[in-house]
């Protein structure tokens, strides 16, 4: 059993393999938040202190007891309206226009499985696997009720946090404010670590401080975002990779999020997580709710490697679903890059040709195919395929490509609309636009309402017309600005932000179930909705519209943290690099892209014969281990940020078997020599390097490192591959 209650204590405890979270009930019914961290016995309500703080409010049950305060105690759903000054997890509006919401604990329950949230992606596991905790609070004026669901998966050190909020009342209310989890740390020092960037250079590492006031990252872009990605990590001072505290909170969702870490004044910290507040006004008419989406929460003493690992189980085996969440992922090469909008049949044929005899899966069709789309101003929303530039219908030329023993796959970006397309002239109103106001453009394109049924209906009539036009085995989902102008003739406009995320999730799902043998890859001009709510639907997101290869080293950096590498779609361009102007070597841009899906991204006929030999190469090795890349551990054995080198390597469930690589992102005069410590071996096990035959002893090659060759050039990459002596 992983979840108690105390029925003469009135305490909850979660139990995971390594970790303990608990929380009470107290005399006045509020839900008090005791602990979260490594494993416990006992109760450890005794945490709680109560004294006479100075303007900290005392509810009015506790009559003449000043030392009683919401403001100073650990909660585990704080709500404004009780005296509690900090950041507050809840915030509705009444009827009146007051903003209170005394939620009291009514009752629980506790059955096997995890629970399920209708409309939205979440942690799924088999009944034995997990367990659900359902507590309800209660507003007893308002008749506000709330629903705080956990899941607990025990063996996998995954804790799951959501909430449902019902208007039980008989009046219309308004949720300003929606978080799923909160955690109160009663002491300690913490730094936040959070990952921000931009389009084309997404999820940069962060750590900074959590001190005395209020810090946040978040979206308002009505996507996850370039400039955040929804998850954070809560870490002691001296947490490093491999020793420390530390506490993930990742959050399952596509739309825009908020994240708050506080540090109040009697050095408590509280970090919140959930929707977005600004833009967020969602009615509630009696007996509606809101479905808050859900936050996965970790923890780990052993550090961020640890918890990288333990995150990566859960979303590989938890979140992404379907024929390729554990299968493995075909070698493509993409036109994008090899010709942008100038192709045709014969274009694509050709990239087919050379890519059969290169050893490459799959060719991708990416933007252009489709109604009057001749560059990125125009067609959005005509998915009628352009016969006149293929030369040919779409079945034609997938059954030509077929007919070379390659796979086929196509771009599509059915969100979006241009002014310049047959579908807006029929349906201007079809788009994001306020009335009297010219919209926001983004690439010169609009977004459709896909809060509204009837829009995301026909858009998918029409996508599906394309898809079933022949042998299509992928698809590429992009989505190419962020959301302006959000309004919608349907009314009840603070509701659309996240509407609009439901109807996409919609649409995904009917995709997903309507053509289940097809692999899915979620994009928002690479890394801008890079989420586990994407995740859920597309077992592989485009990293990054950054294909340069020393840039990927950062951006995958930071990816790793959460996300395992199976989600992380990574091709090798051409040089010099279209993003940066920088060149690299094809070995290296080789290794470093075959960190996760691999692929390309250029033209295949532009390759010298020396250059192709060296794509068969990379490939042959590629196949060779991708099942150790696909199911081994993953560990970060340097930073891209502060050492010389960039390494990381995949090490089998076993332990028997490790593949290493290594960037050397310095070089100098007369240069050092690098030694790089390897993880997660068998520490008595001895290790054979299959390249030079050499036999290192496991606990050397962790303890001492391995010597990286001083050697001339730029960006030189090694690949190591280490397996345990019988």
């Amino acid at each position: 059993m992983a979840v108690y209650y105390g029925v003469n204590d009135k305490i909850f405890t979660l139990q995971t393999r390594h970790s303990t979270y608990q929380m009470k009930v107290d005399d006045f019914g509020f839900l008090l938040h005791l602990y979260y961290g490594s494993r416990t016995e006992g109760n450890m309500d005794y945490l709680l202190t109560y004294y006479d703080r100075g303007f900290s409010g005392n509810p009015h049950d506790a009559g003449e007891d000043r030392t009683y305060s919401m403001d100073a105690l650990p909660q585990e759903y704080p709500a404004a309206g009780t005296g509690d000054y900090r950041n507050s997890a809840l915030v509705i509006q009444g009827a009146d226009g007051s903003e209170c919401c005394d939620l009291r604990y009514t009752s629980h329950e506790i059955c096997s499985g995890k629970y399920a949230l209708p409309g939205l992606p979440a942690v799924f596991a088999e009944k034995e696997e997990a367990q659900t905790l359902e507590i309800l609070l209660e507003d007893r004026i308002s008749k506000i009720q709330v629903k705080l669901l956990y899941g607990v998966l025990e063996e996998e050190d995954i804790i799951t946090r959501s909430v449902r909020i019902i208007n039980r009342g008989g009046e219309e209310v308004t949720v300003e404010k929606a978080a799923s989890a909160c955690l109160d740390f009663v002491s300690g020092e913490y730094d936040l670590i959070s990952f921000y960037g931009r389009h084309a250079m997404e999820r940069n590492f962060q750590r900074a401080a959590v001190v005395h006031g209020s810090q946040s990252v978040g979206s308002r872009r009505g996507t996850s975002s370039h400039q955040y990605n929804p998850a954070v990590i809560v870490s002691d001072k001296n947490t490093t990779e491999d020793h420390g505290s530390c506490f993930g909170m990742v959050f399952v969702y596509s739309g825009n999020f908020l994240c708050e870490a506080e540090k109040d004044q009697y050095g408590q910290t509280r970090i919140l997580m959930g929707m977005q507040s600004d833009q967020f006004h969602f009615s509630l008419l009696p007996e509606e709710e809101l479905i808050v989406p859900e936050t996965i929460l970790c923890y780990s003493d052993q550090g961020f490697g640890e918890l990288s690992v333990r995150y990566h189980r859960c979303i590989r085996d938890h979140i992404c679903r379907g024929k390729y969440s554990h299968a493995p992922r075909p070698v493509l090469v993409n036109s994008w890059e090899a010709a942008y909008f100038h192709f045709n049949g014969e274009t694509i044929c050709q990239l087919a040709k050379d890519a059969a005899e290169l050893g490459i899966d799959m060719v991708v069709m990416d933007d252009g195919w489709f109604g009057k789309r001749e560059d990125d101003n125009t067609g959005l929303g005509d998915w009628q395929v352009n016969e006149k530039k293929l030369g040919c219908t779409l079945s034609q030329l997938v059954q030509k490509v077929n007919d070379m023993g390659v796979k086929f796959g196509i771009w599509i970006e059915p969100e979006m609309i241009s002014e310049d397309s047959d579908l807006y002239r029929a349906h201007p109103d079809w788009a994001f636009q306020i009335p009297g106001r010219n919209p926001v453009r983004g690439r010169n394109q609009l977004t459709l309402d896909f809060s509204r049924a009837e829009v995301r209906d026909y858009i998918f009539d029409e996508i599906c017309k394309v898809l079933d036009q022949g042998n299509i085995e992928y698809v590429k989902w992009d989505m190419n600005r962020s959301i302006a102008d959000v309004y919608s003739i349907s009314g009840r406009q603070g509701r659309v932000a996240h509407e609009y995320v439901l109807g996409v999730y919609d649409f995904l799902e009917k995709l997903t179930a309507k053509y289940p043998d097809i692999l899915l890859e979620g994009c928002s001009g690479g890394g801008g909705r890079f989420d586990a709510g994407m995740m859920y639907y597309t077992p592989q997101i485009w990293c990054s519209d950054n294909t340069d290869a020393l840039d990927r080293l950062r951006i995958q950096y930071g990816t790793s943290f959460f996300y395992p590498m199976t989600t992380v779609s990574a091709h090798v361009s051409a040089v010099p690099n279209h993003q940066t102007g920088r060149s690299i070597s094809l070995r290296t841009r080789g290794i470093v892209a075959s960190t996760g899906a691999f692929g390309y991204e250029l033209s295949l006929q532009k390759l010298t014969e020396e250059e192709k030999e060296e794509v068969r190469k990379q490939i042959g090795e590629y196949r060779k281990y991708e099942e150790l890349i696909r199911k081994g551990d993953y560990y970060r054995l340097s930073s891209p940020f502060q050492d010389e080198y960039t390494a990381w390597m995949y090490v089998s469930e076993n332990r028997e078997k490790a593949l290493l690589h290594v960037v050397m992102t310095e070089n100098h005069g007369n240069m050092t020599v690098n030694y790089v410590k390897l993880k997660g071996l068998l520490p008595e096990g001895v290790y054979r390097e299959s390249e030079n035959g050499r036999c290192y002893a496991g606990s050397a090659l962790m303890n001492a490192g391995i010597p990286m060759p001083v050697e001339m050039g730029e960006c030189c990459a090694y690949r190591y591959m280490f397996e345990k002596d019988a």
